[in-house]
């Protein structure tokens, strides 16, 4: 007999899942890229714990000097270089911190996008704009004799 006319669908039993607990989570964050996140926000982390010292070191060195003082060492190549690398891993581990916040206590879709895409922006242009100061005094001061 066939079923041309019947009302309804066939029922079908759903698949066996085959696989074991472990298989099924295996590299799936809850957005599945939490692990590179998490990564990512631990090497900047790293990053930032080993130029804190230089930084502080080359602060407390302009206490008492002149500006021009501190902007020849600024301009310094390698000062520059690790003060950008610096002012990189800060706003990275900055805007990385701030993503798992909202996520994890905004909970209105549309707000939460909103401030993932201002704090996203944020970062950004406060990368930039150091950076770019970083750049001007760093091609812009007299060259220094050592």
């Amino acid at each position: 007999m066939s079923n041309i006319g019947t009302a309804g669908t066939p029922e079908r039993t759903p698949r066996p899942d085959y696989r074991t607990p472990l298989k099924r989570v295996r590299g799936l964050g809850s957005a599945k890229s939490g692990v590179g996140h998490w990564w990512r926000q631990r090497l900047t982390a790293i990053v930032l714990l080993l130029l804190a010292p230089w930084l502080v070191g080359l602060l407390v060195s302009f206490v008492g000097a002149d500006v021009g003082t501190a902007r020849d060492a600024v301009a310094r190549p390698w000062n520059a270089i690790a003060l950008s690398a610096f002012l990189i891993a800060g706003f990275w581990h900055a805007k990385l911190g701030m993503q798992v916040v909202i996520e994890d206590y905004v909970h209105v879709r549309w707000i939460e996008v909103t401030l993932q895409v201002l704090v996203t922006l944020v970062c950004a242009l406060a990368a930039l704009a150091s950076l770019y100061a970083v750049a001007h005094i760093a091609m812009t001061a007299v060259p220094y004799s050592s």
